[in-house]
């Protein structure tokens, strides 16, 4: 058994003096690349922290800015609405003014019928008072009277 341990001493002594400074440079290189690989995740994980960081911000900003966008609509919207009931205002004081001079214009031409209707009914009253009250020789002379007015003028 003494045999075999000084063997395996051997052989390990002859493995660490001919491959001894490789491997520690292995495992030195693997160490440097795990740091390496360590400093770069954390340095993906700071920008990914900071890009987590603006789409919140953006995202905070987004429901500003659709509050804003909804007031701008909201504040057309309501100018839209003024203008529209500025214009229907202006359209019924127009339709009233109209209206009025149509029954204005009315009223004129009723009355117009209305008297004409009435120097009828008053022609014919008086026809009939004046054919009552005059005689057929009263009648005649004062025919034949307008007669000779209407000729000598």
């Amino acid at each position: 058994m003494v045999f075999r341990l000084i063997n395996f001493a051997l052989f390990l002594g002859v493995i660490i003096y001919f491959a001894g400074g490789k491997i520690k440079a292995m495992f030195r290189g693997r160490r440097d690349d795990i740091e390496a690989e360590l400093k770069d995740s954390e340095t993906r994980k700071a920008d990914a922290e900071a890009k987590l960081k603006k789409v919140e911000q953006d995202i905070a900003n987004m429901e500003a800015e659709r509050q804003a966008i909804l007031a701008e609509y909201k504040a057309q919207g309501e100018a839209l609405k003024e203008s529209i009931i500025a214009k229907a205002k202006e359209q019924a004081e127009l339709m009233k003014t109209q209206a009025k001079a149509s029954a204005e214009q009315e009223v004129k031409v009723a009355m117009e019928t209305m008297r004409g209707e009435m120097a009828e009914q008053i022609t014919e009253a008086a026809k009939k008072i004046v054919q009552e009250k005059l005689g057929k020789e009263e009648h005649e002379q004062l025919v034949d009277n307008y007669l000779t007015k209407v000729v000598f003028n």
